[in-house]
């Protein structure tokens, strides 16, 4: 038994110290365990049950980290390809052909008179759901570009106590997701021209909502509605969007309104929405901090995720 404690103490040393080494320390460490524990069963067979713990806790946690360090080595890259910030600021000049509506939500956020942006880093936690199903937590932390449009989220679900990652991938047009169980096993996989569409939608959604400034983007079309609301056609590598966007009498954005994002649920399109209910000032921009995500079924409104902004950071290099 005090090979098997000594083998516990090693990982846990490892674990603290060297997060990204400690599943190899563990496994050879189990291993050694073992070998010793089979020449001596009768006294120490009980020594196994804490090293196959070991080796499975291990072969998961590896998982996990090799599926995220997956999206932090392309994230990284993404910001590395990112042109240099030049400082060049976003002024009432660049303001000129958008529609009323908006320009007041640029002002309103702050984000006039500010360097323009390149990229972001937002962090949310919040809650979510499917249909019939009870809430579950989860943290989420993305990665976006804005001159050639890529957005890469990756979050972690909190259901009945397992982690479960999950990596949605947005580049060149192309998008993609994958679950997975301990970062190993396929739970949901998709990608396609219906996955590419829907992308394209949160990503025009991350761009009204967390990136004000860049919605002079010469790729979106405006047309006011009326003197507080507007319709928007985003368009990406051939695919086309559109949205209707909601504001208040102070100039905040209150509602974005699609009917392009498919439900990959059921592979059916219904009205997306993400209502906005706080704001609050972040590294001096009043940005969103609470919304909901919100499927519009033919038998009513359907809240399928709560979002809470934790963390946003602009032009990271």
């Amino acid at each position: 038994m005090a090979l098997s404690s000594s083998s516990v103490c090693v990982d846990s040393f490892s674990f603290f110290y060297r997060p990204e080494k400690w599943q190899t320390v563990g496994i050879s460490a189990a291993v050694i365990s073992q070998i010793l524990i089979i020449t001596v069963w009768q006294d120490a067979k009980f020594g196994t049950i804490a090293n196959v713990i070991i080796i499975a806790v291990a072969v998961f946690s590896s998982g996990n980290f090799g599926f995220e360090n997956l999206f932090r080595n392309e994230a990284s890259e993404l910001i590395k390809n990112t042109k240099p910030i030049s400082g060049e600021l976003l002024t009432e000049a660049d303001l000129v052909n958008l529609p009323e509506p908006v320009r007041n939500y640029l002002k309103f956020t702050g984000v006039v008179n500010k360097p323009k942006i390149k990229n972001m880093r937002v962090v949310f936690e919040g809650e979510m759901r499917s249909r019939g199903k009870d809430y579950f937590s989860f943290r989420s932390e993305q990665f976006n570009s804005f001159e050639d449009p890529a957005r890469l989220f990756f979050m972690k679900a909190k259901m009945f106590g397992i982690t479960v990652p999950g990596y949605h991938r947005y580049v060149n047009g192309e998008a993609s997701m994958d679950i997975r169980l301990f970062g190993l096993i396929p739970v949901v996989k998709n990608s396609g021209d219906i996955m590419n569409k829907t992308e394209t939608v949160t990503l025009f959604n991350d761009l009204c909502l967390l990136a004000p400034a860049a919605l002079t983007d010469k790729r979106i079309q405006w047309e006011k509605i009326n003197d507080t609301a507007v319709k928007a056609v985003f368009t990406n590598k051939g695919i086309s969007v559109l949205a209707e966007l909601f504001f208040n009498s102070q100039g905040q954005l209150i509602n974005f309104i699609s009917g392009d994002r498919t439900d990959i649920s059921d592979m059916k399109q219904y009205p997306f929405s993400t209502p906005v209910s706080e704001y609050r000032n972040t590294n001096g921009f009043d940005l969103i901090s609470k919304g909901e995500a919100v499927w519009k079924y033919p038998d009513g409104d359907f809240t399928y995720g709560k979002f809470y902004l934790k963390e946003i950071q602009y032009n990271l290099q």
